[in-house]
């Protein structure tokens, strides 16, 4: 059974994504606790994936480790590493160098009463 999600809650996503500083990232589940739905990180992902048209910085959300997990949806697999190493993210074997110093957590830098 397929669960529905409705179109506000991937707007809120969006909303959340489009506040990225340049130069930092987060994670699927940081944005999914944000929100207040934890455990819905996968959600975040396929929100993040139908997205293309909305020009979200969606190459800044990675998974919760620092992996380019979701680097395939990029149309080519380079695509989201050359994105980050553009705005000086250092990146080695799909993941993120320095996760822990870039990690953006929405919680502690936006309003919680989203």
């Amino acid at each position: 059974m397929k669960t529905y999600v409705p179109k506000d809650f991937y707007h809120r996503i969006y909303e959340v994504v489009i506040q990225i500083p340049e130069g930092r990232v987060t994670s699927y589940g940081a944005i999914a606790k944000y929100l207040g739905a934890k455990g819905s990180a996968r959600t975040v992902g396929y929100a993040l994936t139908i997205s293309k048209k909305e020009n979200i910085p969606a190459h800044r959300v990675v998974n919760r480790n620092g992996m380019l997990s979701g680097k395939h949806h990029f149309g080519s697999p380079d695509i989201m590493q050359r994105l980050l190493e553009s705005e000086g993210i250092t990146v080695k074997n799909d993941q993120v160098m320095n996760f822990k110093n870039l990690f953006w957590d929405p919680s502690h830098f936006l309003d919680l009463s989203h």
